[in-house]
């Protein structure tokens, strides 16, 4: 079965919790603080994999979850990192942010890695907090929630030259006849029911990549016989081969083939409207020379130089894999993506972090309180407040960074609710 999308919840791992703990030994019986910290937490990346080729095992598990970082322990041993997790997907694929529908990534080759939502870091434990002044702290951090996001996944396969046409036009007998690929082949329409790719030999140095896309018929942008899931796949291909049926089956006109096809092109998209075509009449052992001087006057009329061929039978085909492999040679490469550009210098890895200055916070006053959010602030959330001396050290923190006094400013009030993170606590000036 052929899976070209998917959506997945995607979620990190949760930090490690800091450590409170307290060195004691023999001769040393005011040995200081000595707890660890948390170890960070792992994250999920995805990983392009050429020997994927569908997203079918999306089916089954939908929700994906990295591992917790391990917590810290005593003689200022950090908890053990939570290990990545790697999802692999097929080459070509595109994710999308579920909600916004914004791009991610674009995976168009190989082994391409791209990290979507972050582990969490581990919290510190109290050996971080000693100071002059507070020399036997008890102040630990928990560790920091992993980042969480649903995502769609959508195949694009990427191929040289995409083999277009009506149901029945012959397109998977002729990639039977050009490759190795063994697609289902019957004479009634609709027999492809998904893209299938060969790989084309032309010489013993020289190939290219085809792929079979199912039957188009009218209305397929709009979804009529899956034509705008199919239609998705022709947009990385370099060159289209555009078959027609010459035959006159069931009374078909090639040239209404034709023109039906390339609405539907051009209504799914602007791209495709103008993607190099070489157009080609197939059966021709169906049909006497008479007919095929007519049809090819006909096509002449509108500006296209048709080839005609026999998938059936071979006749043509050798000429056509020639004419193909000197059109794919002539145009470059294509750009991976209509949505997001390739990045050279961008080997692998997408990371999300926060900008600004780390000191910098906001203040919003709404119905329940005073959010505040900011770099430090949303660390500070993270600390253990059940602990004796966290309160104390969370206070001294917020006046450091001016927290009070912006919260001052906009008149806060005794009692007033100030929300950081998931931490609320009443305001007391």
């Amino acid at each position: 079965m052929f899976i070209d999308e998917a959506k997945i919840c995607l979620v990190a791992g949760r930090g490690g919790d800091g450590c409170i703990s307290f060195l004691r030994e023999k001769f040393r019986p005011y040995g200081g603080p000595d707890g660890g910290h948390g170890g960070r937490a792992g994250s999920i990346i995805l990983q392009a994999s050429p020997r994927i080729r569908t997203l079918i095992h999306f089916r089954d598990q939908i929700h994906w979850k990295a591992e917790n970082g391990g917590h810290g322990s005593s003689n200022k041993k950090s908890g053990r990192k939570g290990e990545d997790l790697v999802i692999k997907v097929p080459v070509g694929t595109v994710v999308r942010d579920l909600h916004s529908q914004e791009v991610l990534a674009d995976l168009t080759e190989a082994d391409q890695k791209v990290v979507l939502v972050r582990g969490g870091e581990g919290g510190r434990g109290n050996e971080h907090f000693k100071n002059s002044t507070r020399q036997a702290p008890r102040i630990r951090e928990k560790g920091e929630p992993g980042e969480e996001r649903w995502v769609k996944l959508e195949l694009k396969l990427l191929a040289d030259i995409g083999l277009i046409g009506c149901p029945n036009a012959g397109k998977s007998t002729l990639l039977s006849q050009i490759s190795a690929s063994r697609p289902k082949i019957a004479a009634y329409p609709f027999t492809t029911l998904e893209p299938n790719l060969g790989v084309v030999w032309v010489d013993e140095d020289a190939s290219f990549v085809a792929v079979d896309i199912p039957g188009l018929i009218e209305g397929a942008h709009e979804g009529k016989g899956l034509g705008d899931r199919f239609l998705k796949h022709i947009e990385r291909t370099r060159i289209l081969v555009h078959l027609v049926d010459i035959s006159g089956w069931e009374g078909r006109d090639p040239l209404d083939d034709h023109t039906t096809i390339n609405h539907e092109m051009s209504s799914f998209s602007e791209k495709l409207a103008h993607k190099k075509q070489i157009v080609v009449g197939n059966k021709m052992d169906l049909v006497d020379e008479k007919s095929l001087k007519e049809i090819s006057k006909r096509f002449k009329k509108i500006g296209v130089d048709i080839l005609f061929i026999s998938a059936a039978t071979g006749e043509g085909v050798p000429d056509l894999v020639k004419r193909c492999y000197q059109e794919f040679l002539s145009i470059e490469e294509i750009e991976v993506s209509p949505e997001i550009a390739p990045n050279k210098e961008e080997k692998t890895f997408r990371l999300y972090r926060p900008e600004g200055d780390a000191k910098d916070f906001s203040i919003d006053q709404e119905e329940d309180g005073f959010h505040v959010a900011g770099v430090v602030v949303n660390r500070l959330s993270r600390l253990s407040l059940e602990e004796p001396d966290a309160q104390e050290y969370l206070q001294e923190q917020l006046e450091q960074l001016g927290v009070f006094a912006e919260l001052r400013r906009r008149g806060a009030q005794a009692g007033d609710l100030i929300i950081m993170g998931k931490k609320e606590f009443e305001y007391e000036p």
